[in-house]
């Protein structure tokens, strides 16, 4: 049975000693026009996971676009197909490891505007490609961008939403991402590959334009001393009705009890260590799944199959799946839970969108920039080694193999689940962390 979030004793669990939670009356007074608010700046910072979905698999009707071309300087062969379709990986991971120190140096809002720079490089590459030098250059600069954002946007999302909706936005990513994958899919089926690498300037320049006018994280803005501006930013995501004051006091609070940055040596304490070892795991569990070389070579492994309609139109069902089970997951994590969503759905449903928020939600402030970045380091570091030798594999020893190695791992992600995964619904982020601090294991059944 899990103990309760509120009513525990202890300083541990004193999360909010100075006023209770306002009323549901209270709460619906103001609900209406601080989702409005919420949902723009929602809306602004995951029109970079669109990017990213769009580019992850921009290689699906291109590599067999190429395959067959007749210019000597693009014609590609399955190695040099391979690389094309992996080095995204690859950029993905030193966008990573870049949103370890950008995360914190220039805020989480900052941070995703930055991603538009080589986002934006990467698909004129590619548009205007001459060799296999540009497409691979591009096709690095687009997966350092989405990287990037996959770090950045999941804690900016979390930290300016309530936690009554908190669930819902926290998908609104993953959503973002499919959505962007779908329309990737069904562009291919009308324009060449150059002019899907144009139609990918859009979303990037769309979300420049928004976030220029939405507020930072007021979490962030408290970590750096600048109370005033996190307090306006805190009053205009709430809506000029919402009194925000209790609520900044708490997040306030919190962000002063962890001011410094945390250290190697404090990492290994458990309130700090358990956390960032659960979205780890969380990451790389859904990285051996096999989701990105699947996305990646999804019209080739279609080429391979006796499916009766055509590749093109086979990954385009694919998507509006991807796109339908996402949505289904976000309309209904905030009312099933989060850990009921990755025992009985797919990936699309489960273990696509709801990781990337639980590692947004578990893991420490003092941490959340850097351990942020690392998962997303591990986690595109495991795509790449996955997406590079999947298509030797499947050559060698037929699709088969890693698709029976795919199923192990989500036997293997059940247990996990069932272990040590929490359940996140409903609390806010400053509860989730006190009980992580307790050390009660309750917490993690």
């Amino acid at each position: 049975m899990q103990e309760p979030l509120l009513g525990a004793e202890g300083p541990d669990y004193d999360t909010f000693p100075e006023k209770p939670p306002p009323s549901p009356g209270d709460r619906a007074r103001v609900g209406a026009l601080q989702n409005k608010r919420v949902f723009l700046a929602t809306f602004a910072a995951v029109l970079g996971n669109f990017s990213f979905g769009y580019a992850l698999v921009y290689t699906s009707p291109v590599i067999p676009a190429l395959e067959h071309s007749l210019d000597p300087d693009l014609h590609l062969t399955k190695s040099q197909a391979s690389w094309f379709g992996s080095v995204f990986t690859l950029g993905a991971a030193a966008g990573g490891l870049s949103a370890m120190i950008l995360n914190d140096l220039l805020g989480r809002k900052l941070s995703i505007m930055f991603s538009a720079v080589p986002s934006a490089a990467g698909y004129a590459l590619m548009a205007g490609a001459h060799g296999l030098w540009m497409l691979l250059l591009g096709r690095t600069l687009t997966g350092f961008a989405g990287g990037l954002t996959a770090a950045c946007i999941p804690v900016y999302v979390s930290e300016i939403a309530p936690p009554g909706v908190r669930g819902a936005l926290g998908a609104t990513p993953q959503l973002m991402a499919v959505f962007g994958s779908l329309s990737l899919y069904a562009l291919g089926l009308l324009l060449p590959w150059r002019w899907l690498a144009v139609a990918g300037e859009a979303p990037v320049l769309v979300m420049i334009l928004l976030l220029s006018f939405m507020p930072n994280s007021p979490r962030f803005l408290l970590s750096r001393g600048r109370d005033e501006e996190a307090l306006r930013a805190l009053a205009w995501l709430r809506g000029t009705d919402a009194d925000v004051q209790w609520e900044f006091e708490q997040i306030q609070d919190n962000v002063r009890r962890q001011s410094s940055r945390v250290s190697w040596a404090e990492v290994r304490a458990p309130h700090v260590c358990r956390p960032i070892a659960v979205a780890l795991l969380m990451r790389l569990l859904q990285q051996l799944t096999g989701i990105t070389p699947i996305l990646v070579y999804l019209q080739s492994i279609f080429d391979s199959t006796a499916v009766l309609l055509p590749p093109k139109d086979d990954a385009a069902i694919v998507g509006a799946v991807r796109l339908l089970s996402v949505l289904i997951a976000a309309l209904t994590m905030d009312l099933a839970g989060r850990k009921v969503l990755l025992f009985v759905s797919g990936y699309a449903m489960g273990w696509g969108p709801i990781t990337w928020l639980l590692m947004s939600e578990v893991l420490p402030l003092r941490a959340r920039g850097v351990a942020s970045g690392l998962c997303v380091l591990a986690s595109w570091l495991t795509a790449f080694v996955l997406t590079k030798s999947f298509l030797p594999v499947v050559s060698a020893f037929g699709l088969q193999v890693p698709f029976f190695f795919f199923a192990a791992i989500c036997l293997v992600s059940l247990v996990f689940t069932g272990c040590c995964v929490p359940e996140t619904k409903g609390r806010s982020l400053e509860q989730i962390e006190s009980f992580f601090r307790t050390g009660r294991r309750s917490f993690l059944r």
